[in-house]
């Protein structure tokens, strides 16, 4: 029962969070500290998310020397304006070889 209680207020949580960005004054949205507020954050999540998953294993901090060189070669690949389809091919074909030859 808490379960569920849960996944309603998180729901509609979400509904009102979706509906306040569609309510907002335009004059509100066009002001450009909101327009930079709303371009970092996502790109700042995504590279914490990315950063979490590259260095964390459970609770702790673990130094997995594939993941890390997929991460690089990621990287490498973004550097050279590679599709974002290949710089995922790419970090995860870095990532499996490197597993596959024992490193990490």
């Amino acid at each position: 029962m808490m379960l569920w209680a849960a996944v309603v207020v998180t729901g509609v949580g979400c509904y009102l969070l979706k509906y306040a960005g569609l309510a907002a004054p335009r004059a509100v949205l066009e002001r450009p500290a909101v327009r930079r507020f709303a371009m970092a954050v996502p790109v700042a999540l995504l590279a914490a998310l990315i950063a979490l998953q590259t260095v964390a294993d459970a609770d702790r901090l673990v130094v997995d020397l594939s993941r890390l060189g997929g991460m690089a070669a990621a990287v490498v690949a973004l550097l050279l304006r590679a599709p974002f389809l290949v710089v995922l091919v790419v970090a995860a074909a870095t990532t499996a070889g490197l597993r596959a030859l024992g490193v990490g």
